[in-house]
């Protein structure tokens, strides 16, 4: 039953990310055809249809994260686990924030400073992931790979498109 139940929370912890991801989406219909298709886009800047994989696999490496973290909630950690997931959420809706700006209302610049904002969320959930499990602060090191690669392409469709 123990078994059964770690495997529906972590199915819950993955759903999370991904819920969001999709929700944020809906941000890009027309988007990417239209507005997106004539921006000056920035070297290195990678085919849209790798995009999606991506995240995919981002937001599954975030939920898995998010549990070994919450699995950890009644041992001796519960106050770092309730603040590593208070980040944890915090950089989730900061992600899910961004799509819609960018897309959806194409403020390249704000949207530049609200994934600035969640570079650093991002590297505080980490730091807080690490006190509780190293392995989901692990988990993590992708996602900043590719939220650092995005800040860089933001600041470059900003600037190629002012």
């Amino acid at each position: 039953m123990a078994y059964f139940r770690s495997a529906v929370a972590l199915g819950i912890a993955m759903a999370f990310p991904l819920a969001v991801g999709i929700g944020s989406s809906f941000a890009m219909r027309g988007s990417i055809e239209g507005w997106y298709s004539q921006l000056n886009r920035p070297p290195l800047t990678p085919p849209d249809w790798l995009f999606g994989p991506v995240w995919t696999i981002l937001y599954l490496l975030m939920g898995i994260a998010s549990f070994l973290v919450w699995r950890k909630r009644k041992g001796t950690q519960q106050r770092q686990v309730r603040l590593a997931l208070f980040f944890y959420a915090l950089q989730l809706l900061l992600n899910g924030l961004w799509t819609p700006l960018f897309f959806g209302i194409h403020k390249v610049g704000i949207a530049l400073t609200e994934i600035s904002l969640l570079w650093l969320v991002l590297l505080i959930t980490i730091k807080q992931f690490k006190d509780v499990s190293l392995r989901a602060a692990l988990l993590l090191w992708p996602y900043l790979f590719w939220i650092s690669f995005a800040v860089y392409l933001n600041a470059g469709f900003w600037w190629l498109n002012r």
